[in-house]
C-alpha cells in the first residue's frame, strides 16, 4: 500500500528479489510515478472490498506504506488483514520532533488547526494537501499560500491566495526564499515526518515563523518499522 517515498524505495528493492509484489495507490494524485512492480490504482470498497481483494489475489503479506495521515486506509488494512489472517507490517516515518528555535503550536487534528485561525489577518502557508483546503474556507480573512502536487480541479474559495504547483523534495534555501517572498508569518503543517517536506519546517525555524503542527491520528496497535531493510527481514 503505497503513496510515499518509502513505498517507492521498497518497490525498487523488492523488484530485484524473487518476491512477487503489487503496489497499490488510492489514486488521489493525477501523475503517479511508474514503479518496477505491478501497480494497482483506486480504492477497494472499504474493509470488505479489501478483504475480498486479498483473498482473490492470494496475498500472503501486506505492507502499509501509506502516508501517516491516511488513517482510514490504515484502519481498513488492520481490519482486513485480521479478517483474512494475513500478517501486516507498517513502514512508517518517525514523526518530526521540535528543536531549539522552533515555534510550534501543537493541535490534535485538522479541525483544531482551522479553529486556530479564528484570529486577525495572517499570511498563511497551508501545507496540508488539496483534499482538505475547503475546511479553511471558514476563515477568509487570511492570505493563503498553497503548495500543491496537482492543480486544483475547480476554482478555490479563498478570496486571497496563491497556488504553487510543485512536487518535493524541497530544499531549505528554496523554502526560506519562498516564505520570505510571500511574507508568510504562519505555517499549517501535518507532522508527516521524513525528509521530503521538512525543509519548510527548517526554514520556519531559521526565520522565526510560527508553525501549527497537526499531530498524527491515533491508530490501533500494529507491527511497525521505519526502514526498508526491516521490511525485507520481516518478509524473509
Amino acid at each position: 500500500m503505497g503513496g510515499t517515498t518509502e513505498a517507492t524505495a521498497l518497490a525498487q528493492i523488492i523488484a530485484k528479489t524473487p518476491i512477487k509484489a503489487t503496489i497499490s495507490y488510492a489514486g488521489r494524485v493525477n501523475q503517479i510515478r511508474q514503479q518496477p512492480v505491478a501497480m494497482r490504482i483506486g480504492g477497494f470498497g472499504g474493509i470488505e472490498g479489501l478483504s475480498r481483494y486479498l483473498r482473490e489475489q492470494n496475498i500472503t503479506h501486506v505492507v502499509d506504506a501509506t502516508h501517516p495521515f491516511a488513517d482510514q486506509m490504515s484502519r481498513h488494512a488492520i481490519a482486513a488483514c485480521a479478517d483474512c489472517n494475513i500478517p501486516l507490517l507498517a513502514l512508517t516515518r518517525p514523526p518530526w520532533q521540535p528543536q531549539s528555535g522552533d515555534r510550534w503550536h501543537h493541535v490534535a487534528d485538522l479541525a483544531a488547526a482551522v479553529s486556530y485561525l479564528d484570529q486577525e489577518q495572517r499570511r498563511v502557508m497551508l501545507a496540508i494537501g488539496r483534499m482538505y483546503l475547503p475546511l479553511f474556507y471558514a476563515h477568509p480573512q487570511h492570505h493563503y499560500l498553497l503548495r500543491l502536487v496537482d492543480p486544483p480541479e475547480a476554482p478555490l474559495g479563498f478570496p486571497s491566495h496563491q497556488a504553487i504547483i510543485s512536487r518535493g523534495p524541497f530544499t531549505l534555501a528554496a523554502d526560506k526564499q519562498l516564505l520570505q517572498d510571500h511574507k508568510i508569518d504562519l505555517i499549517i503543517s501535518k507532522n508527516a515526518g521524513g525528509t521530503g517536506a521538512y525543509a519548510k519546517i527548517e526554514a520556519a525555524r531559521d526565520l522565526g515563523i510560527e508553525v501549527v503542527m497537526i499531530d498524527r491520528p491515533a491508530l490501533p496497535k500494529r507491527a511497525e518499522v521505519h526502514t526498508t531493510d526491516a521490511v525485507l527481514d520481516w518478509l524473509a
